[in-house]
């Protein structure tokens, strides 16, 4: 009776493995279909925030103002800017003042660390065109 029970047994084993291998075989084709559905959508995902970031880098249309205008004619020299103060007989806090910034970025103009931004520009021109006289009068 005990070799009838081990053979029975055995073969059920094998039934049920057998049974078991379809079933897994199943899901495990089930499983690399939706693995390759969600690569296909993370691809698409990128593509769609690359799309994003391009829309968002897109130059808006819109037409010059006076000071892009003007700064496009304007040009600045570090060795004409100190040329300038030194003529206007003022200190790099008195020229700043003047055109509306720190003495610091006078500075840094003067040494050509840094140049003025457009929107500078314009009253740098305008302090070209002043004498000293009319300089410190606007500083005082």
């Amino acid at each position: 009776m005990n070799t009838f029970a081990n053979q029975l047994k055995s073969e059920i084993v094998r039934v049920a493995k057998k049974e078991i291998r379809s079933e897994v075989k199943q899901l495990k084709l089930s499983l690399s279909k939706q693995r390759s559905e969600i690569v296909a959508l993370k691809r698409q995902v990128v593509a769609l925030e690359g799309s994003i970031k391009k829309l968002g880098r897109a130059p808006k249309p819109s037409a010059p103002s006076e000071i892009e205008e003007q700064s496009e004619k304007l040009r600045f020299r570090a060795s004409g800017f100190l040329t300038l103060r030194k003529k206007l007989g003022l200190t790099a806090e008195q020229m700043g003042k003047l055109i509306g910034v720190s003495a610091q970025s006078v500075y840094h103009w003067e040494q050509g660390k840094s140049r003025p931004r457009a929107s500078q520009l314009p009253a740098i021109a305008a302090a070209r065109k002043m004498g000293k006289k009319l300089a410190l009068a606007k500083l005082g």
